[in-house]
């Protein structure tokens, strides 16, 4: 495609619009002859792409919601294929122009605004103190453990890790042909790993609390001659050759990678090329997701903790309905390097266990920036578990806690917050169209994998529904790059109020799936945290995705009973605070140490 100035030389005659502050003059240029101090215009390119008629803008103003003139239109329809159409070349050619996965947006997201002071706490980490437990004879009740007791257990050599990635290994060959959680199996890495943390622990050379520890990660982080496969059809067969920055900490801290786990293609929900991930509470509904085999292979105990994502709720709502601890950090305090990216500006990677102390555990050791995540930033850690919460301000939103989603699990948690010497303070947020911001979302998870769906492998993948990825990847092509840049000034200016509220309160507690709060603090990139609380009955299995008649979900008769759990927002990098909370809480209401039946 020629430029506008090679245009400008080549044209038959060269009338050239020159515009003075006080004047406007055509001079008459010889064909070929550029005048010197010619500016390039707009609107002077050829003619680039399809043909388009004042009828093919009607069409689009409906996609848009704007509305033009008869005029307008016709000015836009003649005026396309020379201003607009030539900019699409980096995807149309003539000259295309690969983008490479590594190429991240020029624009970055801080949530941290201007004027924003972040507490300054040093780094300080505080585990509880060993209650003297001895090992369990059941190796059920091993595998359901808490991190923070098998790690006691393994450094004093009651247990060996090689005993318990056998008996992980042992639980997994049982349960996954239910749960359908697990991907890949690393059977023979896990052991090796394991013997090694042994042969260092008797050797004196003890790591730290994830030492022999097995897990497994989202089969989005990178690993190294194991397949990652982002649970899709066309990346089945994907072997990396290098460990994302997540899973190296985690190396480096000797735990021991036993597992790849399911996750909903592309990171949506919970249906992956190998079926849907089940909930171990309730095996006749999804896991939920799209953290789904994070989420139910650690409510299941087939791993002693899991590594989950999150862009736009896909750790809180596993953790809500598997009944497990999910910590979605601030944006930035964990590295992406070598994850499979959905939206650069929202995605976050973050630890979902069976206690809170275990989620702080495991982020202590992937916390801190990495050179290959721009995002990714240095932040203190200070985290006490027997550290007090009396008097801390808990800031809640009344009308939230009085409709749905939220249930009476919702409003007892709140009054445990009183009963622990913390403060209840009412807050409210304006009443803006916060689903806007979703625009960020959908605009880069289309841009992200673009190629992948003008080539159409996106049609590969097994859910083929309206609200699946590639029908949304589709859609999102005809959002206008002008609503984009409105919801990401809108994105800002939420910033500013959670900033406004966080100067009033300590931390927030809220419904888990209030749709409001999971599209608010994603964009912001507040951290979270979501245990569970309670119970509650359901006589109908719940799903991720938009009611379809032709599969009605199974009802049950009589009601069966799920966990249930609510979610702590804390201030940026404050992690520390909504963990010591969630501690508190964990203890007060005395469910963590329930399991699945059956599992």
């Amino acid at each position: 495609m020629m430029k506008r100035r090679q245009f400008l030389i080549k044209a038959p005659m060269g009338v050239l619009a020159v515009a003075s502050a006080d004047r406007v003059s055509a001079q008459v240029a010889p064909t070929g002859v550029t005048p010197a101090g010619a500016p390039p215009v707009f609107g002077n390119a050829p003619a680039f792409g399809p043909e388009v008629s004042t009828g093919t803008f009607l069409e689009a103003e409906k996609l848009m919601q704007v509305q033009l003139s008869e005029a307008e239109r016709r000015m836009a329809s003649e005026s396309w294929r020379s201003l607009m159409a030539g900019m699409l070349e980096r995807r149309t050619g003539p000259r295309k122009t690969t983008l490479e996965s590594t190429d991240v947006p020029a624009t970055q997201w801080n949530p941290v605004l201007p004027g924003i002071k972040i507490t300054s706490a040093k780094d300080q980490f505080v585990r509880s103190q060993f209650d003297g437990a001895p090992l369990p004879v059941s190796d059920r009740e091993i595998a359901f453990a808490p991190v923070s007791q098998l790690s006691r257990w393994i450094q004093r050599r009651q247990l060996s890790s090689e005993r318990l990635t056998h008996i992980y290994l042992d639980r997994i060959a049982r349960f996954n042909p239910t749960l359908r959680c697990v991907i890949t199996v690393t059977a023979e890495h896990a052991m090796a790993q394991a013997q090694q943390a042994d042969r260092e622990i008797a050797a004196g050379k003890y790591r730290g609390p994830l030492h022999g520890i097995p897990y497994g990660v989202k089969d989005l982080l990178d690993t190294a001659g194991i397949a990652t496969t982002y649970g899709a059809e066309p990346f089945r067969h994907r072997i990396p050759a290098k460990d994302s920055a997540v899973v190296q900490r985690l190396n480096q801290a000797g735990a021991v990678l036993i597992a790849k786990l399911s996750l909903g293609a592309l990171a949506l929900n919970d249906v992956w090329f190998g079926g849907q991930t089940m909930n171990p509470w309730l095996p006749e509904e999804g896991a939920s997701g799209s953290s789904a085999g994070p989420g139910s292979a650690t409510a299941a105990g087939l791993v002693a903790f899991s590594i989950g994502s999150e862009t736009g709720g896909s750790i809180v709502s596993p953790s809500m309905r598997c009944g497990v601890t999910g910590l979605r950090p601030t944006y930035g305090r964990v590295p992406r390097t070598g994850a499979m990216t959905l939206c650069w500006s929202l995605d976050k990677l973050g630890p979902m266990t069976r206690s809170v102390e275990d989620a702080m555990l495991v982020l202590q050791a992937i916390s801190g920036p990495d050179a290959g995540d721009l995002a990714s930033v240095p932040a203190t850690l200070a985290f006490d578990a027997s550290a007090p919460v009396r008097g801390l301000k808990v800031g809640y939103f009344p009308n939230w806690m009085n409709e749905e989603p939220a249930n009476e699990i919702d409003r007892a948690a709140l009054k445990a917050i009183k009963d622990l010497g913390m403060i209840p303070t009412p807050v409210t947020l304006p009443d803006w169209s916060y689903d806007a911001l979703n625009v960020i979302l959908f605009a880069e998870g289309a841009a992200a994998f673009e190629e992948l769906t003008i080539d159409h492998r996106v049609d590969q993948l097994k859910a083929q529904v309206p609200d699946a990825w590639p029908n949304v990847f589709r859609s999102a092509r005809f959002l206008s790059a002008v609503d984009f840049v409105q919801a990401d000034r809108m994105r800002r200016k939420v910033a500013v109020e959670m900033a406004r509220i966080f100067g009033e309160v300590d931390l927030l507690l809220v419904p888990s799936l209030r749709d409001e709060m999971l599209v608010i603090s994603n964009n912001t990139g507040h951290p979270s945290l979501t245990l569970r609380t309670g119970s509650v009955s359901v006589s109908e299995a719940r799903s991720d995705w938009a009611p379809d008649p032709a599969h009605p979900l199974p009802t049950f008769s009589p009601p069966r009973r799920v966990p249930y759990g609510v979610t702590l927002i804390g201030r940026l990098f404050d992690e520390g605070t909504i963990a010591r909370v969630g501690v508190a809480l964990e203890r007060h209401v005395g469910v963590a140490g329930e399991h699945p039946p059956g599992f």
